[in-house]
């Protein structure tokens, strides 16, 4: 089930603790009492063929931020389909709060021919029951979009591209948010001010799901990490959990 070797280093115990790492088995993630805006996930798994991207993960998501942490083909992209709706898992069972569940993907997807706001508009006119207009100014200012509101999308730089996304996620003020790579290209100022709405929005029992290979600008932004390897569940718990910093050593 492994796309590969596990990275490499020069040290020989940090070879032989990545060999022990790929060793291990998987564990069962803490099981929360779920509420009204919990993700329930039971025994999930998913296959394209012969290969298994999930294998059997049961998880409770409770409201607050919670980290998304593994190696490339650990099987998070395609968790995150599942719990967005957009793949059916092959074995298992998924619930989600009623709402819609808010994305914003490694790659953004807008309008390029529209403008920033534009693109926000049209999305927001596509929602059967729109937020309130000011939550699009709301957006602008707190993801520092407004420098290039009436800029064409597919002009923006890179940084700008992602808040776009980000914004578009964050449209219809969903009660899950999944955050794939939600700071690349985005600069450090901008990075402060995104994490520090985030934690005002999850804290009105909202849920923020984040991938990230650079989890250490999340520090003292997650309530709960779980790690994903090879398709199944690692290491789950608080950030100071033991088993989760081992982890995290080698992937965030």
């Amino acid at each position: 089930m492994s796309d590969g070797p596990l990275p490499t280093t020069n040290a020989p115990a940090d070879a032989a603790e990545l060999a022990d790492l790929e060793a291990d088995s998987a564990v069962e993630a803490t099981v929360e009492d779920p509420t009204d805006e919990s993700i329930v996930i039971e025994e999930l798994t998913k296959r394209y063929g012969e290969t298994v991207a999930l294998d059997g993960i049961t998880l409770t998501v409770t409201p607050g931020v919670h980290g998304l942490i593994g190696p490339n083909g650990s099987g998070k992209t395609t968790l995150f389909h599942v719990i967005a709706g957009l793949s059916n898992p092959t074995a298992g069972r998924i619930e989600r709060p009623p709402d819609a569940v808010g994305y914003s993907f490694q790659e953004p997807r807008f309008y390029p021919e529209l403008t920033v706001r534009e693109n926000l508009s049209v999305f927001r006119s596509l929602d059967d029951d729109p937020a309130p207009v000011d939550w699009i100014e709301t957006l602008l200012s707190e993801l520092r979009l407004e420098p290039a509101v009436d800029r064409r999308a597919g002009d923006l730089s890179g940084g700008f591209r992602k808040k776009l996304d980000l914004a578009l996620a964050f449209l219809s003020r969903p009660t899950v948010l999944l955050l794939d790579e939600p700071l690349a290209d985005v600069d450090e100022y901008s990075r402060r001010k995104i994490l520090a709405f985030f934690e005002d929005y999850s804290d009105d029992d909202r849920t923020i799901v984040v991938s990230s290979h650079n989890a250490a600008a999340f520090e003292g932004l997650y309530d709960r990490i779980t790690i994903l390897f090879d398709g199944e569940i690692r290491a789950d718990g608080p950030p100071d959990d033991p088993d989760v910093a081992r982890y995290r050593r080698f992937f965030g």
